[in-house]
């Protein structure tokens, strides 16, 4: 089992760049596929990007691509979301969620366990 628990989140105006962390407790942090995800009011929760247990593969939103960037560190057992260019559509709550499952799923479903979210609020 892994917690996780995210960080970052805060303010900031439009075409900013904010950075986000996610740590995780437990010594299997490097087996998990890990994604970032985000919720705004009123929607449903939405993949953002994820990574490989590795850090070899990665996956975004056709919204955040080339925008945001996902990364982790398994030997601090921490997950990064590089935010740049933020839009104010970028305004959410920010969850990283841990999937046992190798592939680098979409779905929020497939993942196993999650945090307990950041907000993030791009101001125009």
């Amino acid at each position: 089992q892994v917690q996780l628990v995210e960080s970052g989140g805060r303010l900031v105006q439009a075409g900013g760049s904010l950075r986000l962390s996610c740590a995780a407790s437990g010594r299997t942090f490097n087996i998990y596929t890990m994604g970032w995800f985000r919720q705004a009011p009123g929607k449903e929760r939405e993949f953002v990007a994820g990574i490989s247990w590795r850090g070899g593969r990665t996956n975004y939103a056709d919204s955040v691509k080339g925008r945001f960037t996902i990364s982790r560190d398994n030997a601090e057992n921490t997950l990064y979301l590089q935010m740049s260019s933020l839009k104010p559509e970028d305004t959410a709550v920010y969850y990283c969620a841990a999937d046992r499952s190798p592939g680098i799923a979409t779905m929020a479903g497939n993942y196993d366990y999650w945090g307990q979210g950041t907000q993030v609020t791009v101001s125009s």
